[in-house]
């Protein structure tokens, strides 16, 4: 950057100190998950600051995974999701079970980094039922059905920067406390990138903004049981 003649430095987004104006861009904000209030009235502090890559209407959507339901029903393809409100009485084997899930993930619906994402090979058990009640009683939570398919297709993280499709890579499932496994750049098949372009503009759609606001964008896709992405 410096070579190019642009000033840039690293901050903290939680040192107050820290920001006093100009264009801000996000990296690895990811403690945001535990500080939500206080990280969303950061977004808009510094969108009134300066220039704020992405916008703040998108990063606000983003950081609730209850955009998964919006998708959905606005028709795109998305893995199955149920949000599940904290302190919620639910019993996680009737839940599954009612869709004809037994492999499920638990997740938190503010979540990044994997933070307390958990795969239970079989929700009908006991030991399900615990982690199910502990995530539910501590935050808003999602039950998925787990994709087969991630094991050996693996889950595609496909990245669009300045308006245009760049690469997609090879995510290999990541659960709470295992490190990240990403694969260089790999071909992409026709189906997996028009559903990733179709996402994204449905979600631009909801955030009320066009592609020419966004600096980057990430869709991750991977195949059902049937191969459709």
């Amino acid at each position: 950057l410096e070579a190019v003649g642009v000033e840039a430095r690293m901050v903290a987004w939680n040192d107050p100190d820290a920001w006093q104006g100009g264009d801000a861009l996000i990296r690895s904000t990811w403690d945001y998950v535990h500080h939500l209030d206080q990280f969303l009235k950061w977004i808009d502090r510094v969108a009134a600051l300066g220039r704020l890559w992405n916008p703040a209407p998108v990063l606000r959507r983003n950081v609730h995974k209850r955009y998964l339901l919006e998708l959905a029903a606005a028709g795109v393809a998305v893995t199955p999701t149920v949000l599940v409100p904290p302190g919620a009485t639910d019993s996680l084997r009737t839940l599954a079970a009612a869709r004809g899930w037994r492999d499920v993930v638990l997740k938190p619906a503010v979540g990044a980094g994997s933070f307390d994402t958990h795969r239970v090979r079989d929700a009908a058990t006991p030991e399900a039922q615990a982690l199910f009640a502990r995530l539910v009683g501590e935050r808003e939570s999602l039950v998925q059905p787990y994709l087969d398919s991630v094991d050996d297709h693996g889950e595609r993280a496909l990245v669009w920067i300045d308006g245009e499709f760049t690469h997609a890579v090879r995510k290999t499932p990541r659960f709470a406390a295992d490190d990240e496994q990403v694969s260089p750049a790999l071909p992409l098949a026709a189906a997996e990138r028009a559903l990733g372009e179709h996402a994204l503009e449905v979600a631009l759609r909801l955030a009320g903004v066009t592609a020419e606001d966004l600096l980057y964008a990430r869709v991750d896709v991977a195949p059902d049981a049937t191969g459709r992405p």
